[in-house]
């Protein structure tokens, strides 16, 4: 109880005001060695708005520009979505397992929000996207400005095997917007999305992000927040290797944020 209070304090003082505009982009080259080292290609933007340092980098901007599938990193802005049109009521709804054995063990169990987004439940994101509608679900991505705004799909889910897609930067924007309880939904959903998306924390630092992975290309996003301010990153590699890849994402992601101080050694 006491780690939640000191999460919800924190989370407010470090809520700092910010301007929209868009900081230009310094190519960081050096950065390929990070990717190297995991023998990854692919793409990272960092957007570092702590008060003494306020500004954009980027590794391999052409890339940064290209849009690709969301993956479960959607999962962020839909969750926002389903408890906008009622599809879930609060942290606290279970919603029951199916039964149907799935490749991943945690998917296989009752799951609330907070373990689907911390598993990537995918099953109940499918029940989300059923109750909203695609009529729904595209109002809504064209109100948050979310990539190419497209929830079509031949077949599989629009954002994973449809035509939805987002690139490096754009998460950036998003994030920054979510950050900021600026999204067009209530500040408590965007305040409760934010809270589940936690991965780490410690007494100076909150770490929020999302993993997703597309079959071919896996994502990393968000931010980490300081008392000065937060460091937003988005980055996404080729994953030839499929699952052999996956770490990857965080470790480059970790090693890129350790170079700047954004994140304390392991």
């Amino acid at each position: 109880m006491k780690f939640r209070v000191f999460i919800l304090l924190f989370s407010i003082l470090v809520l700092i005001p910010l301007g929209h505009a868009q900081e230009k982009a310094h190519e960081r080259s050096n950065w390929e060695k990070y990717f190297s080292e995991f023998n990854a290609k692919g793409t990272i933007v960092v957007a570092d708005e702590r008060a003494n340092v306020r500004s954009t980098s980027v590794y391999d901007e052409a890339r940064a520009q290209q849009r690709y599938s969301p993956a479960s990193t959607f999962k962020i802005p839909h969750t926002l979505f389903a408890l906008d049109a009622g599809a879930v009521r609060d942290e606290f709804q279970i919603f029951q397992w199916d039964g149907v054995k799935r490749s991943f063990a945690g998917h296989n169990q009752n799951q609330d929000l907070r373990s689907a987004m911390r598993t990537s439940a995918i099953w109940v994101y499918q029940l989300f996207a059923k109750e909203i509608g695609v009529d729904k679900a595209q109002s809504y991505l064209k109100k948050i400005n979310y990539g190419n705004a497209d929830p079509t799909t031949k077949s599989g889910d629009y954002w994973v095997d449809g035509n939805l897609a987002i690139s490096a930067h754009e998460q950036i924007s998003f994030l920054k917007s979510l950050y900021r309880n600026e999204l067009p939904f209530r500040v408590e959903h965007q305040r409760l999305v934010k809270d589940i998306m936690i991965v780490e924390a410690r007494r100076d630092w909150i770490l929020r992000a999302k993993t997703g992975w597309e079959g071919r290309m896996g994502w990393w996003v968000g931010w980490v927040e300081w008392p000065t301010g937060p460091v937003f990153f988005a980055l996404n590699i080729d994953t030839p290797n499929r699952m052999a890849d996956l770490h990857k994402r965080e470790a480059i992601v970790r090693a890129i944020l350790q170079s700047i101080a954004a994140l304390p050694p392991n």
